[in-house]
C-alpha cells in the first residue's frame, strides 16, 4: 500500500485519541469480518456464549441418588446370590457366595447409574465403586487377622505371668496360670535392635550414595539391591549360617539370628530411602551449593531432613519385614526356653521362632500361648511403628500446632531484635553527627592535623574528615564525594 505525502501529514497532527479510536475500529473490523464477507459453503464458529454447559458432575460425596443406587445395587447382588446358592443350584460355600455377591453388585451398580448418566460417570462411578471394595476387602483381611489372633490368644493374654515368665519350668501339661514368653520378648527386643543398628545407616547412606554422587558403580549397587529384595528368606538365614556360624562362632546365637534379619532388611530400607531420596526438590541442593555448602553439609543439612519423614517409612517397613521372620532365626538362633540376654553366646529365642515352636504342639494350652505370642508381636510391631513415626515426624510443609507456636515465638524475638539494633543505630547517629550539625562555623582557615616529618599525611581539615569517616562505617553505601 502506498501513502500519499497528505495522508502522512493527516497521521501526523491527527489527534492521539481520534487516531487510537480508529485503529481500534479497523482491527474489530479484520478480527471480526462481516456476514456477507464469509466465504460461501463455510459457516462461522459459534461464540462461546452459545456453546451449551451441561450439569455439574459430582466427583466426590454422595448425593441422594448415589446412596440410592449403592444401596439398592448392595440389597440386589444380596438377593441374588442367596437366590441362586440357595434354590437355583446345589453351589455351597461363604468364599463362593461373596465372589458371587460382589460381581452381582458391581454389574446391578453400574446399570443403574446407565439409566441417567452417561458413559463417562459410569465409568467414574464404578471405578470409585471398584477402589473402595479393594480397600474394605484389605480392611476387612486385616482386622480379620488380627481379631482372630486376639480372640484365640486370649486364654493366655489374661494372665499377668505370660508375659513375666519364661517356659524355663512350664512344659505342655501345664496350665496357662504357669509359664511365659518374657525370654522371646528379650530376644526380639535385642535381634531387632542389632539389625536396625546396623541396617538403617547401611542402607540410608547405601540410597544417599546411589543418588547424590551415581556413576556406574550406583547404577550395579541398585541392580544388586533390587536383585536381593526378592531373596528368599531361607536363603539368607542359610547364608549366615555358612558364613558366621560354621566358619567363626561355631554356635548359634541371636547376633546370628540379627544378621540373617539385617540381609533381609536391608534391600528394602535402601529401595524406601532412594525412592524418598528421588522425591526431594533439585532446587534445594542447587539453593544449597549456590550458598556455598560442601556436599556433604547439603545432604546433611537439606536433603535427609527434607525426606525425615519418608525415611521413617522406610525403616518401618524394613522393621516390618525383619520383625517376623522366623526361616532366618531358625537356622541362626537355636531353640531355648531360658531367658538368655547375651546376643553372643548361647541360643536365643524370638517371637516369630517362640510361636512356631508352641502352636506345632497338639495341647491345647501350648496353642494359646502360641497365639498369644502372634498377638503380643502385633502389639510389638505396632509399637515400633508409632516410635518411628513420631522420630519420623510430620512430612515436609506439615506443621504441628506446637511447632508453629515455637516459630511465631522465634519470629517475634527475631523482630524484636531487629528493633532494638535499628534503635540503638538511632541513636549512635544523633549522637554522632548532633554535635557537628550544631557546631559553630570555624573562622578563618580551617584547622589543619598536624603531622611529623616522619609520616607522609597531607594537611587536611579535621572535622570534614572525622564526619566522612562516620558517614562512611554508618552508611558504607553512601558514595564519597571526589575531591
Amino acid at each position: 500500500m502506498t501513502l500519499t505525502v497528505n495522508d502522512t501529514i493527516t497521521t501526523l497532527i491527527e489527534p492521539a485519541e481520534r487516531r487510537t479510536s480508529r485503529e481500534t475500529e479497523s482491527r474489530d473490523s479484520f478480527d471480526a469480518p462481516a456476514a456477507d464477507t464469509v466465504p460461501t459453503g463455510h459457516t462461522s464458529l459459534p461464540s462461546p456464549g452459545d456453546t451449551p454447559i451441561g450439569p455439574r458432575r459430582h466427583l466426590r460425596g454422595a448425593p441422594a441418588e448415589e446412596r440410592f443406587n449403592l444401596l439398592g445395587a448392595l440389597a440386589a447382588s444380596v438377593a441374588f446370590a442367596t437366590l441362586l446358592f440357595g434354590w437355583v443350584t446345589p453351589m455351597t460355600g461363604a468364599i463362593g457366595w461373596a465372589v458371587v455377591a460382589y460381581l452381582a453388585f458391581i454389574g446391578i451398580y453400574a446399570l443403574l447409574i446407565i439409566l441417567r448418566s452417561d458413559r463417562l460417570e459410569v465409568a467414574d462411578r464404578v471405578m470409585t465403586a471398584l477402589l473402595y471394595s479393594a480397600g474394605a476387602i484389605l480392611l476387612a483381611a486385616l482386622v480379620f487377622v488380627v481379631v482372630f489372633t486376639v480372640v484365640r490368644g486370649m486364654p493366655a493374654l489374661v494372665h499377668p505371668n505370660f508375659f513375666v515368665q519364661t517356659m524355663q519350668y512350664a512344659g505342655p501339661l501345664d496350665p496357662l496360670e504357669v509359664g511365659g514368653i518374657a525370654h522371646a520378648i528379650v530376644g526380639t527386643l535385642i535381634q531387632i535392635s542389632i539389625a536396625l543398628a546396623i541396617a538403617v545407616p547401611l542402607g540410608i547412606a547405601t540410597a544417599v550414595f546411589m543418588n547424590e554422587i551415581g556413576g556406574r558403580f550406583a547404577r550395579f549397587v541398585r541392580t544388586i539391591s533390587d536383585a536381593m529384595t526378592a531373596l528368599p528368606s531361607i536363603v539368607a538365614g542359610l547364608f549366615i549360617y555358612a558364613a558366621v556360624i560354621t566358619l567363626v562362632t561355631h554356635e548359634r546365637s541371636g547376633f546370628a539370628a540379627s544378621l540373617a534379619i539385617t540381609v533381609m532388611m536391608l534391600p528394602i530400607i535402601i529401595r524406601a530411602s532412594d525412592v524418598v531420596l528421588r522425591l526431594v526438590p533439585g532446587n534445594l541442593r542447587e539453593a544449597s551449593y549456590a550458598l556455598g555448602a560442601s556436599r556433604w553439609r547439603t545432604v546433611w543439612n537439606v536433603v535427609l531432613p527434607t525426606s525425615r519423614s519418608g525415611l521413617a517409612t522406610a525403616v518401618i517397613l524394613g522393621t516390618a519385614r525383619g520383625v517376623g521372620e522366623t526361616s532366618p532365626v531358625l537356622l541362626t538362633s537355636g531353640v531355648t526356653a531360658v531367658m538368655n540376654a547375651n546376643p553372643f553366646s548361647g541360643a536365643m529365642i524370638s517371637l516369630p521362632l517362640q510361636v512356631f515352636d508352641m502352636v506345632k504342639s497338639p495341647e491345647p494350652t501350648m496353642i494359646a500361648r502360641g497365639f498369644g505370642a502372634a498377638a503380643t508381636l502385633i502389639l510389638l510391631v505396632l509399637l515400633l511403628f508409632i516410635i518411628a513415626r513420631a522420630v519420623g515426624g510430620k512430612g515436609p510443609g506439615q506443621i504441628s500446632t506446637r511447632r508453629r507456636r515455637a516459630l511465631a515465638t522465634g519470629s517475634l524475638a527475631d523482630l524484636q531484635r531487629i528493633e532494638d539494633r535499628l534503635a540503638t543505630r538511632a541513636s549512635i547517629e544523633t549522637a554522632v553527627f548532633a554535635p557537628v550539625s550544631n557546631a559553630a562555623p570555624i573562622s578563618g582557615e580551617p584547622q589543619m592535623l598536624e603531622a611529623s616529618d616522619e609520616d607522609d599525611v597531607p594537611d587536611t581539615p579535621a572535622q570534614p574528615e572525622a564526619a566522612s569517616d562516620i558517614t562512611e562505617v554508618i552508611h558504607p553505601d553512601t558514595p564519597k564525594e571526589s575531591s
